[in-house]
């Protein structure tokens, strides 16, 4: 009787409208970004890049290379942070938002990383280039578009997986009478 109860509630289980449309639309966004790479995302990227320098404030008593390195870190670990707070509470359908946010940042730091040579991006302050720096650095600035391009398909895994993630907890169960 309690295995016919517990299939009788999996399939009783009706949309949570709201969260299924936020969800089409954010997969429909980054569906957007994911095809068109170096495309701007519309005010989501004011608050990334006002992240991104926060992270250099933040990551700077831990010396020059978590200095650069931290505005990127600190631009996925925000969102990742908000995912791991609702995946703790027991929300996944919401973890799975902030969980889009941080691969729709991968695109963001795509089109950062395929700029470290051409240095065409405006810089706030017109500083000096965290990814010319880094890759540099790293004796591998010569593959700058290699490395942008391999951190583009990790946002559209991560905004894919997030949207499918949201489609598949967008259900809830019905309301006890």
């Amino acid at each position: 009787m309690q295995l016919h109860d517990a299939a009788a509630r999996a399939t009783s289980r009706v949309w949570n409208y709201p969260r299924l449309l936020l969800t089409i639309g954010l997969g429909a966004w980054g569906w957007h970004l994911g095809a068109h790479p170096g495309r701007w995302s519309f005010g989501l990227d004011d608050v990334n890049l006002a992240i991104h320098e926060t992270g250099h404030l933040i990551f700077w008593p831990f010396g020059e290379w978590l200095t650069v390195a931290g505005g990127t870190l600190f631009q996925l670990l925000v969102p990742l942070s908000f995912a791991a707070y609702f995946a703790r509470r027991g929300d996944r359908y919401a973890a799975t938002v902030p969980l889009w946010w941080a691969g729709e940042n991968l695109f963001g730091i795509a089109r950062y990383v395929s700029d470290a040579r051409a240095q065409a991006l405006p810089l706030v302050g017109g500083g000096e280039h965290d990814w010319t720096w880094m890759l540099y650095e790293l004796d591998v600035l010569h593959r700058e578009l290699e490395i942008g391009r391999a951190v583009h398909g990790a946002g559209i895994v991560v905004v894919m997986g997030a949207t499918v993630l949201g489609l598949a907890f967008a259900r809830r169960a019905p309301t006890s009478s």
